[in-house]
């Protein structure tokens, strides 16, 4: 049986988590909230729907993937594919199994849920998430023949690839970095279009000007950095 282990980053997500949690797939042998230096009852609500709590005080969404990836490294029993989603509710949970079923069955080492537009309810992403999502996957595709269409936080990937890609940023460019080191290293992947909704709560990162900037700015970063090797 595929050993599948969830990491969420949570940043302030009390009125969602429980339902992120409850909604997953019983085929995930452990679901691990990364608690963000929330400030709300997101480690509570977390723990009381059932999963790890871990605690990650800087501030970051990569910071916590990597405490969550690091808390895995030092379990026993290695798990076979790691998926990541967000806290805020706006994927189906129930959908891991598809997101999953390319690496079970057919070995793919890399999937991306893309949030397709026509299966995305309208306002679920900002103007400035679309034109950046097309912005980013254009350029790898100019730059590194890639056929992504997504930078989808809800993902899945083979723990053994998920540690050769030595993943580094702390911040908003996690989803790109691992998309771009995922081609460099000529792992296989492939997408899978998910439904998507519209979050609960306000976005930490499309939901403020200076969180578009910022995120921007990191994805383009790390798209010339690679295009440069």
């Amino acid at each position: 049986m595929t050993n599948i282990k969830v990491i969420i980053p949570a940043y302030n997500e009390a009125d969602s988590i429980a339902n992120v949690i409850k909604e997953i797939p019983e085929i995930v042998s452990e679901i691990i909230v990364v608690n963000n230096n929330s400030t709300d009852d997101t480690a509570l609500n977390a723990r009381g729907a059932g999963a790890t709590v871990l605690t990650e005080n800087r501030m970051g969404y990569g910071y916590a993937c990597l405490l969550g990836i690091n808390y895995i490294s030092k379990q026993s029993k290695t798990p076979d594919i790691i998926v990541f989603m967000d806290g805020d509710y706006s994927d189906y949970p129930e959908e891991l199994s598809k997101v999953v079923k390319p690496i079970v069955e057919n070995n793919i080492d890399f999937v991306i849920g893309a949030r397709t537009k026509e299966l995305r309810e309208d306002g679920s992403m900002t103007p400035q998430q679309v034109f950046g999502n097309a912005l980013a996957t254009t350029l790898m595709k100019w730059f590194f023949g890639a056929s992504f269409t997504d930078l989808g936080p809800f993902r899945a990937i083979k723990y053994d690839k998920l540690l050769a890609l030595e993943m580094e940023d702390k911040t908003y460019g996690w989803t790109v970095e691992m998309q771009l080191k995922v081609l460099k290293k000529g792992f296989t992947y492939t997408e899978v279009p998910v439904r998507y909704k519209k979050r609960i709560g306000v976005s930490k990162v499309s939901g403020t000007v200076k969180g578009t900037i910022f995120a921007g700015a990191k994805i383009l970063g790390w798209i010339f950095k690679y295009s440069l090797k």
